[in-house]
């Protein structure tokens, strides 16, 4: 039993916390007479109606939550302009470069009502699933920003099989083998089987997209011809002798 009361933000919070899968902390920051709190505000990943709410009325008193075995963050803040109920949303990690973000859709947060265990519900379902993925992809694109990448892979047919040497990125690499590819030691190369043509066709279209995430284009091409075999020289021609033999 909770003898607090789930209306008040910082108890919503605490309950709130206490009801996501993981281990949830919750931070409350009070009023402070009128002073916003621009410094999470302007974290927060949603350009829905918690940025509107937030751009219309700032940031007064809020709580946080933090999961602590992966440090993602959610901004409980009031629902401005309506009777009762939170609004909740992502906060975006501080420790990635701006152009990580790029091409990275916002996990835009939910107006909850203030019943912490169906609120919780809505998370688990709608909001937490747009935030992982979020944060998957703009840690996929601080990798590649990090790492140097080539402008384009070519997967060069080998029979029934697509074949690419084994990139010198470690990510790129890691990107083609969680799609099927395995490591032929004996030519060090990269090779996608053909024994099922319909995942080896799934395989590469979702090879494709990831590249594209990261500005990684894909060639396709068949191996050059052998080269044709030189032509025999012809056999000398014998000339027979106009001297008479005796």
């Amino acid at each position: 039993m909770h003898d607090t009361d789930p209306s008040d933000l910082e108890s919503f919070a605490v309950i709130l916390a206490g009801e996501l899968p993981g281990r949830w902390t919750s931070q409350y920051h009070p009023d402070h007479g009128g002073t916003d709190y621009d410094h999470l505000a302007s974290a927060v990943w949603d350009m829905d109606q918690t940025a509107h709410t937030i751009a219309t009325h700032g940031v007064a008193h809020c709580a946080i939550l933090t999961r602590t075995d992966e440090n993602t963050r959610l901004l409980v803040i009031d629902h401005l302009g309506q009777p009762e109920g939170f609004l909740v949303a992502a906060l975006a990690p501080d420790d990635l470069p701006e152009a990580a973000y790029t091409g990275v859709r916002e996990p835009d947060g939910l107006s909850l009502p203030a019943d912490p265990f169906h609120a919780a519900e809505a998370l688990v379902l709608h909001l937490l699933p747009r935030y992982a993925d979020a944060l998957a992809h703009v840690r996929r694109n601080a990798t590649a920003l990090a790492s140097p990448l080539p402008e384009r892979i070519d997967l060069t047919w080998s029979d029934d099989d697509l074949t690419t040497p084994v990139p010198d990125s470690a990510p790129l690499a890691k990107l083609l083998t969680e799609h099927g590819f395995v490591h032929d030691n004996g030519q060090d190369l990269l090779v996608l089987p053909g024994d099922d043509t319909a995942a080896q066709a799934q395989a590469v279209r979702a090879v494709g997209a990831r590249l594209a995430e990261i500005r990684v284009g894909i060639g396709m091409r068949h191996p050059a011809p052998p080269a044709p075999a030189a032509p025999r020289p012809l056999p000398a021609r014998t000339t027979a002798s106009a001297a008479r033999s005796r």
